[in-house]
């Protein structure tokens, strides 16, 4: 048994790393996986303006890495490493990790969620060469140079006026109406008014074309009638999707999103396999929430791991 670590955690973003602080500083030994970056989608946020104890906001990464400090200074482990796959083996847990099997009294899963993807011709072929979802990480490389970004939600927005800092111009496509908050609209409309962004509703990309491999053009459909822009980059803010495909046959109850359902104790289906953050059903998609989800997880754990040891 002496290769059964206490506990594993799925993923490094806000959530897990606020149950790791609870859990090492509980001298509960805590091994974190995470496959990309530290801190998850916080940490590719420009700003975060709506974290309770910052009232100027605070840049996202700077966040990520406070939280991954402080983690660390309690004695949390976080490594690089995907999971892919979890099985229940009763008083401990195997997991896939890089190919290898790893042991655990307790599982968090704290996978958050990734960008939709739009499906289009020349989305994947010109991934980080003019197609991107992540504009704080690459906006900067398009100073004074036209942009497409697409979707009409509260990412979708938000992005687009963080790149007017960069682009000399930028194309909304939207494919019904825009359904940001009121505050992001009328920021937006101050651009609009300005001619720095255009609005295009009920408009659909149908192709990404690119000429010496760099994108140069979208090919858009507006209300039924096609026409094309001249852009050399395209920015694409689309919702995002669960990290739970990992858990395909493992028994993990899931919704119909596919997010994880939990109970009162945030555990799953699976004894002793808690989920939080934006990963489980019910989540609101908010760093505080999830930081909550995983200070309240990291309880339930301590629980459980105290009543599986008697």
């Amino acid at each position: 048994m002496s290769d059964i670590k206490d506990l594993i955690m799925i993923g490094a973003g806000p959530s897990a790393l606020a149950a790791a602080i609870y859990t090492t500083r509980e001298d509960i030994d805590t091994t974190v996986y995470e496959k990309a970056i530290v801190g998850g989608m916080a940490a590719i946020t420009d700003q975060v303006d709506n974290y309770p104890g910052f009232p100027e906001g605070i840049p996202g990464m700077q966040l990520a890495d406070q939280l991954e400090a402080q983690a660390k200074r309690f004695g949390t482990k976080i490594e690089y490493g995907e999971v892919s796959s979890i099985t229940d083996n009763g008083e401990y847990k195997t997991l896939i990790v890089n190919g290898e099997e790893q042991k655990a009294k307790a599982v968090l899963i704290a996978t958050g969620s990734e960008y939709n993807k739009i499906g289009v011709p020349g989305e994947a072929e010109l991934y980080g060469r003019g197609v991107h979802y992540c504009a704080t990480c690459d906006g900067a490389f398009y100073r004074e140079r036209k942009l497409a970004v697409v979707g009409g939600g509260n990412s979708g927005v938000q992005e687009a006026l963080f790149l007017t800092r960069f682009a000399s111009h930028i194309d909304l496509l939207v494919r019904s109406r825009v359904k940001a908050s009121e505050v992001l609209q009328k920021e937006l409309k101050k651009f609009v008014d300005a001619g720095k962004v255009t609005i295009h509703l009920l408009t659909t990309i149908s192709e990404i074309k690119a000429e010496d491999g760099k994108v140069t053009e979208v090919d858009i459909i507006t209300d039924g009638t096609p026409h094309s822009l001249s852009v050399d980059g395209v920015f694409i803010f689309v919702g995002l999707k669960p990290n739970t495909q990992f858990l395909a046959g493992s028994g993990i109850e899931l919704d119909e999103q596919g997010l994880i359902k939990t109970d009162e104790k945030l555990m799953t289906s699976m004894p002793g396999v808690f989920a939080s953050g934006d990963v489980r059903s019910g989540a609101t998609m908010q760093i505080a929430s999830a930081v909550g989800e995983g200070a309240s997880a990291a309880l339930s754990i301590r629980e459980y791991l105290e009543d599986a040891n008697q």
